[in-house]
């Protein structure tokens, strides 16, 4: 039986934000979780990027809770509404986050860029369909909303632009910083810490493997056998087959109730989310 598409008949340039919840939290939680975490992970390879959260020493000596800050953040924006009085805290309160610290709206775009373009990519790779072409122009939508209320300038139009944006900005600043690789190493522990211990060896090499050669280069990460590497992009190709043949989900998976977030097991409030 072939799952529906929940959103379609709704207009990606009206109902943008609910095509985006449909997408994340019904048709692919899990693709989105890991995909956003590998957008973040590789905005560390820009070194004004990486330095900057090396010297805040908040992604390095409070790993965990950074991570979660963001994913909360972030998640509570998608389940209130950018539209609405919570939603509007949590954009109030990441633009008080970043507002500390001088970074330029070039670093803003690109990181803006990696959360349009880089689930889109994982899905088209492994996801258990690809996504509609309604559902591009509702994320693109999405993420230009929510730039334009944190602040962010000049961004592209469609899908193409972002693409175009983000792979330009890497080209041109992705450099070896050892500021930046003790960011990624610490990340990339805690992206391993979230599976079995005995496994930790074996996540290490699998996550380094699906990135992008110019990431691991960046990085000083080894390029790992070029087996190993086709193994791990089609075991994730293998997931998704089997993922299509799943029931639908009946119940959203939203960020708060994720097992990755650990730092609030009695709740939160979003005003003390962050640095």
């Amino acid at each position: 039986m072939t799952r529906r598409v929940r959103s379609a008949g709704l207009d990606p340039l009206v109902d943008y934000e609910e095509i985006s919840r449909l997408f994340g939290q019904y048709d692919f939680p899990w693709d989105l979780e890991q995909a956003l975490s590998f957008a973040l992970f590789r905005t560390y390879a820009v070194p004004s990027i990486g330095r900057l959260l090396y010297d805040t020493q908040q992604f390095t000596t409070d790993t965990q809770r950074r991570h979660d800050d963001t994913a909360l953040i972030l998640g509570e924006i998608v389940d209130r509404g950018m539209e609405t009085d919570p939603g509007r805290a949590a954009i109030r309160r990441m633009n008080q986050m970043h507002g500390r610290y001088d970074i330029t709206n070039d670093d803003m775009r690109y990181v803006l860029a990696t959360f349009v373009v880089m689930p889109n990519r994982w899905v088209h790779r492994y996801g258990w369909r690809r996504p509609t072409p309604e559902e591009d122009v509702a994320g693109v939508a999405y993420y230009r909303r929510l730039g334009a209320l944190m602040g962010i300038r000049d961004l592209p139009e469609d899908l193409t632009g972002f693409a175009r944006l983000l792979d330009d900005y890497e080209a041109e600043h992705f450099v070896f910083d050892p500021k930046s690789r003790a960011v990624a190493d610490a990340t990339l522990d805690l992206l391993i810490s979230f599976y079995p211990r005995p496994l930790a060896p074996v996540v290490r090499r699998f996550s380094i493997a699906i990135m992008d050669p110019h990431l691991r280069e960046a990085f000083g990460y080894d390029h790992p056998p070029v087996w190993f590497e086709r193994a791990s992009h089609g075991a994730l190709r293998l997931r998704g087959r089997v993922v299509r043949f799943l029931p639908e989900r009946r119940e959203p998976r939203r960020v708060a109730d994720s097992p990755r977030i650990r730092s609030y097991a009695g709740g939160f409030l979003i005003e003390n989310l962050g640095t």
